[in-house]
């Protein structure tokens, strides 16, 4: 039996305030601060806040977060960014919150449920409902007048009790997997540094080279010692640098189904090496005015945020915000280069040119001299860096799996068609 959705007017339920007008000097000491940056990643409020503001017993009394609290982006770019939601599922002692920021705060009890809203905010359903609602200006902002015009569609208590419980634990296995993978990660990125930066991979007899006194030469080019018999050349000698290319204007080629269109925004919302998903579509036409990748494909940023390294494990298009990283010298592997790239990156970043974002210019990078390890010391090294690797992805697509049924089930659990006993 379906259950009936209610239809409730979101400011019966809810009363908005403002966060914090915090002064620069008042961070990154104090007590603990809810960010947008939280807000925008997060369905909740992370158990624990890092990030720290300098803040009175007053100001934390009238910003504070509390069990149920609701905390939507006040602020954006775009509309399609705009109230994103964030929901408290404890008490929050001393913390405070963002002026980019609204707080959400019940005024009912046993009316909403704060796991069910954290999913039924995030969903397609209210998703449109607030674009519809939202005006763009020079800036996306979400004001008392929007917020006056949204309507919230909710079952019973008990059912969004039993839906929000269920899909908690889909979430807290993606955020168990998320956990797995930055300490898979961690330890990738420490192997290569020992190795590859520190220079201290196994010599001969199994102990640390240059700290075992492992000879090492003095290079001109870079102005530092590397190890004897290691290379260094520039970067279009050891690998395909080719940028993207996009159809235009855009818009008209962008779809809802279609070949994966992977934007910056891929790589900047997420720490994880693969893109196994695209939030955007380019129709068959675009397809040949711009960049088609096969599944394996290392790219780097060019624009916006330059010089992050992503591997596409999908068939998919790029734009020309990006670098295709392909056709290596013998010896390297996707592994490794995603490393290399993502350690050289400060470096890289110096080459970037322009006003309002920073761009890499291609010759530039094409001329950037890159230090090449003799293959059979890439070869010792490659079963570990591949074993970490495929333990990433295959977490990252047991993600991806989750995040998808969660939101197919979403929409059922919300009307009834499916039910949580």
């Amino acid at each position: 039996m379906m259950s009936e959705l209610k239809k409730h007017k979101f400011s019966d339920l809810y009363s908005m305030s403002s966060g914090i007008s915090s002064k620069p000097e008042q961070a990154g000491h104090g007590s603990p601060f809810l960010t947008f940056s939280d807000v925008f990643n997060n369905y909740f409020v992370p158990d624990s806040l890092t990030n720290l503001m300098d803040t009175s017993e007053k100001e934390q009394e009238t910003y504070s977060i509390k069990k149920g609290d609701i905390f939507l982006t006040r602020t954006s770019e775009t509309i399609d960014e705009l109230g994103m939601s964030c929901v408290a599922l404890k008490d929050y002692p001393n913390a405070t919150y963002s002026g980019f920021v609204k707080r959400l705060r019940p005024l009912q009890d046993d009316v909403t449920y704060e796991k069910y809203m954290g999913f039924y905010l995030r969903s397609r359903f209210f998703r449109k409902t607030m674009t519809n609602n939202a005006v763009l200006t020079l800036r996306a902002s979400l004001n008392e007048e929007i917020y006056s015009y949204l309507h919230l569609y909710l079952p019973d208590y008990k059912t969004q009790k039993n839906v929000g419980d269920f899909l908690l634990l889909l979430n807290e296995k993606i955020a168990l997997n998320n956990r797995i993978n930055a300490e898979l990660e961690a330890m990738a990125k420490t192997l290569y540094d020992y190795w590859f930066v520190q220079f201290d991979f196994p010599n001969e007899e199994g102990k640390p080279y240059k700290t075992s006194g492992g000879a090492m030469v003095w290079n001109e080019e870079l102005k530092r010692e590397i190890p004897e018999g290691w290379e260094v050349d520039k970067l279009d000698k050891v690998v395909s640098i080719v940028r993207g290319a996009s159809p235009r204007p855009i818009d008209d080629y962008l779809s809802d189904e279609g070949v994966n269109w992977i934007k910056i925004s891929d790589a900047t919302e997420s720490n994880n090496r693969f893109i196994v998903a695209t939030k955007q579509f380019i129709i068959q036409e675009g397809v040949s005015k711009s960049r088609f990748l096969k599944p394996n494909t290392l790219i780097l940023s060019n624009s916006a945020s330059p010089a992050i390294p992503r591997i596409v494990k999908i068939e998919s298009c790029v734009h020309d915000g990006w670098l295709i990283i392909d056709k290596y010298k013998d010896g390297l592997t996707i592994e490794y280069l995603y490393h290399y790239f993502d350690n050289e990156r400060p470096n890289i970043l110096n080459l970037g040119n322009g006003s309002i974002f920073k761009n890499l210019k291609t010759e530039y990078l094409k001329e950037y001299k890159m230090v090449i390890p003799p293959k059979s010391i890439l070869d010792q090294f490659m079963p570990i860096f591949k074993d970490l690797s495929d333990k990433v992805y295959i977490n990252t697509l047991e993600n991806q799996q989750l995040a998808t049924l969660r939101d197919w089930l979403l929409p059922m659990l919300m009307n009834g068609q499916v039910v949580v006993e």
